[in-house]
């Protein structure tokens, strides 16, 4: 149970009592328990860690449930980041990369991240000028789609860019 309620407030001589139909301030344990129950509703710490302890009055079951609905809206609204990814060649074709290029654009419309990346096989990584040159132009296409996290790297075998959606 996160808040203690009721008769598991102990420790306290006096708590903060805030809430909606009763008179702010600070009382004793006991007469903010009596006004509680005067009113058939819970006494509930809502922050245990200030001086003195803050309780509110209120149905606990009620507040429990509007607690939980609040978590649940708020995982429902939160966006969850889905990242696609783009692999070239360091001599990745006209046709190719038109092909991948309207991809992209798809992805970024859709809200997602794009990770674009040049993979260097071999003796291809001499060519890192070229994939360089390749991911600039890509990024540079996609500039009215998303906007580039960070300049191309190079790590290991792969040069990446990161490219997100524009709100």
């Amino acid at each position: 149970m996160p808040n203690r309620i009721n008769d598991a407030i102990r420790g306290v001589a006096e708590v903060r009592l805030v809430g909606d139909n009763v008179e702010q301030g600070i009382y004793s344990l006991r007469e903010a328990m009596q006004i509680a129950d005067e009113q058939n509703l819970d006494l509930v710490e809502i922050s245990a860690s200030a001086v003195p302890p803050v309780c509110r009055i209120l149905d606990y079951q009620k507040f429990l449930y509007q607690k939980k609905r609040k978590e649940k809206e708020q995982k429902a609204n939160s966006a969850k980041v889905v990242i696609k990814e783009i692999r070239f060649g360091p001599q990745t074709d006209e046709h190719d990369y038109n092909f991948k290029l309207k991809h992209a654009q798809e992805f970024l419309k859709d809200g997602n991240k794009v990770k674009a990346y040049v993979f260097f096989r071999g003796r291809s990584i001499l060519f890192k000028e070229q994939g360089e040159l390749l991911l600039a132009r890509f990024a540079n296409d996609l500039a009215e789609y998303g906007k580039v996290e960070a300049v191309p790297k190079l790590e290991g075998k792969r040069m990446i860019v990161n490219i997100a959606p524009k709100k």
